[in-house]
């Protein structure tokens, strides 16, 4: 299915695009909210600056895909595969990220707040200057995950896997850590309490 064929689907009314193998498309600055990409193949996708805001992506495959700036706002993305994807600047506020795929992706300036993102997999990311706030990391996994600058103001991090994580100046006031596993974590000049 071609670009084209895919923008006229959606004009028509279509909103079910479950299972569909869209890897490589250039969907750049699209608007597709709301759409149904349940089980996907969107690897290598070009979705920068795209809208895809309400839209369900469980268990989609978004390996390698430019998410800059791409707006998940209240997407569901639960049990993503995102590995190596580059949501720079992307939306995601109150975003479904539970049980994802997110390692060794660039996630530099997102914006997750009240996100869930329990037992997400954020081993080895870079997440500098991430808005965190109120997201939840219950059993989490940022192994030598880069979170400098980032705000974790209330973040729920329980049993979450820091080893080796950088949290130089994140914001880190009112975060719950309780049973974080902490060993080794860079933290210097961060904000614990307000």
């Amino acid at each position: 299915m071609d670009v084209n064929q895919i923008y006229q689907q959606y004009a028509d009314g279509e909103r079910d695009f479950r299972g569909v193998d869209w890897s490589d498309v250039d969907l750049s600055n699209a608007h597709l909210i709301e759409v149904d990409l349940t089980g996907a193949n969107l690897s290598r996708a070009n979705l920068a600056g795209t809208n895809l805001a309400l839209a369900k992506l469980t268990g989609s495959n978004l390996s390698s895909a430019n998410l800059s700036r791409t707006n998940l706002t209240g997407a569901d993305l639960n049990r993503a595969n995102l590995r190596r994807a580059k949501p720079v600047g992307a939306i995601l506020i109150g975003a479904d990220l539970s049980q994802a795929d997110f390692s060794e992706s660039d996630l530099t300036g997102a914006i997750l707040s009240a996100a869930n993102l329990q037992g997400i997999n954020l081993r080895a990311s870079v997440l500098r200057e991430t808005d965190l706030v109120g997201a939840n990391l219950t059993g989490a996994t940022l192994q030598k995950a880069n979170l400098s600058d980032a705000n974790l103001k209330g973040a729920i991090l329980r049993s979450a896997e820091l080893v080796g994580a950088n949290l130089t100046r994140a914001n880190l006031a009112g975060a719950d850590l309780l049973g974080a596993n902490l060993r080794d974590v860079i933290m210097l000049d961060n904000i614990i309490y307000e």
